[in-house]
């Protein structure tokens, strides 16, 4: 069963133009690491500094796992660390191949009007 995780990072300072610039085009290799650890989505939303990430997969925790392993995204994380400040987590932990970095989910239209139409 597929998941969806949000997260939230935060860019240094200035980075913001340079970031977008960037993910223009994400190297093949990273596409087939993602797709690898199975991330079969992945979007990226910025206000100011602020990136809210959006992503879907069969497993966050074993996603991010794999990702951890893989030298691929340790030469993007080494590249992109130039732009990104910083993931927000919600315990205050540094961030890593943690799903403390998921975002909880606060409401869905969806779920919601599914239930008024049950009940």
């Amino acid at each position: 069963m597929a998941m969806r995780v949000a997260l939230h990072s935060v860019l240094k300072e200035g980075q913001e133009a340079g970031y977008e610039e960037v993910h223009a085009t994400v190297p093949a290799d990273l596409l087939e690491a993602l797709g690898r650890a199975g991330i079969t989505n992945w979007q990226i939303w910025r206000s100011g500094r602020h990136l809210f990430h959006l992503l879907d997969c069969a497993d966050f925790s074993a996603a991010m796992a794999a990702l951890d392993k893989d030298p691929v995204n340790h030469r993007w994380q080494a590249f992109i660390g130039d732009y990104v400040d910083h993931f927000e987590t919600t315990d205050g932990s540094p961030a890593g191949p943690s799903a403390d970095m998921a975002l909880g989910q606060v409401w869905e239209l969806r779920v919601q009007a599914a239930t008024a139409a049950e009940g």
